[in-house]
């Protein structure tokens, strides 16, 4: 991924659609989606995942009863229980698939490139876009994670870890190669994360200063590379 890659460039690479990303889903899940035309169990699950992040964003996921889910996607009670058999299911998957979406993605933009400081950028400006994309999903995987059993709640926040280390790991490299100043790798790499959530957790914040997630990107390069790089660099 070029450093000065547009957002629109990367929506359109990556072809990240709700469409798109329900057929991923749907091709994840095959053997407990009881649908075995892959048109019908997409544009159905369109409708479902649609309809859970509206209510979800309007009310909160423990309040929402698959009668709400239901009426809101336009579809029977028997036509849901074909995707998932309970709100816990639902919720396990779309917070599977989101994670799953996001490593692909991350790994995916940083391959090739050898120089840390670039791959820092470039999985920066990943990270943002596609939580630009993806905004209720990944509002609503932050919000939801205290609602998944122990098991799965563990594994959600593993997930979350992910990105950190993989911050965390370039960093360490780039230190190596004497590109970056020595710093707590692990503090930086929870700030940075921590300054990725805040564009998708408060997306109306930035919305009302008419900052697009290209500026927010720029910045928060200009302003963890001010800190992080050599001056020799």
């Amino acid at each position: 991924m070029e450093e000065d890659l547009k957002f629109k460039t990367f929506e359109r690479q990556l072809n990240l659609s709700m469409e798109a990303l329900c057929r991923d889903l749907f091709l994840g899940n095959r053997e407990s989606i009881k649908i075995n035309k892959e048109e019908v169990a997409v544009k159905n699950l369109v409708k479902i995942v649609n309809a859970a992040l509206k209510l979800c964003n309007r009310q909160g996921f423990a309040a929402m009863s698959l009668r709400d889910l239901s009426k809101e996607a336009g579809l029977s009670m028997g036509a849901l229980y074909a995707y998932f058999t309970s709100k816990d299911e639902l919720l396990r998957i779309m917070q599977q698939h989101g994670s799953l979406v996001v490593m692909r993605v991350l790994q995916g933009q940083a391959i090739g490139i050898d120089d840390p400081r670039a791959r820092l950028r470039s999985c920066i400006h990943a990270h943002l876009y596609l939580s630009e994309v993806m905004q209720p999903w990944f509002y609503f995987s932050y919000m939801e994670t205290k609602n998944l059993p122990k098991e799965e709640h563990k594994k959600a926040i593993e997930a979350e870890l992910f990105t950190e280390k993989m911050l965390i790991d370039i960093i360490e490299e780039g230190q190596d190669k004497g590109i970056f100043k020595p710093v707590q790798t692990a503090l930086l790499g929870a700030v940075i994360k921590a300054a990725l959530q805040d564009w998708y957790l408060k997306r109306w914040k930035y919305a009302r200063r008419k900052v697009s997630v290209e500026e927010y990107a720029a910045f928060l390069v200009d302003f963890i590379e001010s800190y992080l790089v050599s001056p020799s660099s």
